[in-house]
């Protein structure tokens, strides 16, 4: 019989392959010698680090406008609805390239529709929001 992977026909045209182990089995890289531990470790890392960095961006972003302080109590004084539309809207644009062009092209019109609008207008408006949201991280 050959070495290597082995294969079966299962009569509707498809080939299973079976590879052969390692004779050596390399280190797994990582603090645990566990593989699944070492993903659920980097999974957390990752977590963490995209969660810090997008708090940092988002209060840079508001920074422009808005003292250090009353850019927190923003971030600070959003719903709940408004959490779940911007993860629903996340999820969705992450996970196929229809649903990444359905949310830009989304962001794109509402963009458009902000700067139809009078720039007084969509400036007070936005102004208007983010202060409700300010109070909101107050109560």
């Amino acid at each position: 019989m050959a070495e290597g992977p082995q294969s079966s026909d299962t009569g509707e045209g498809s080939v299973r392959m079976q590879g052969k182990r390692r004779k050596r089995p390399r280190k797994v890289p990582g603090i645990s010698t566990n593989p699944a531990t070492n993903l659920l470790i980097a999974d957390v890392v990752l977590r963490g680090l995209s969660r810090l960095v997008r708090g940092n961006i988002e209060k840079n972003m508001l920074r422009a406008q808005y003292e250090p302080e009353e850019a927190k109590r923003i971030l600070k004084g959003r719903t709940l609805g408004q959490r779940a539309v911007q993860l629903t809207a996340s999820r969705v644009a992450m996970r196929s390239i229809p649903g990444a062009l359905l949310v830009t092209g989304g962001l794109l019109a509402k963009a458009m529709f902000d700067r139809s609008r009078s720039k007084r207008e969509a400036e007070r408006a936005g102004r208007k929001k983010l202060e409700e949201q300010s109070r909101n991280a107050e109560s």
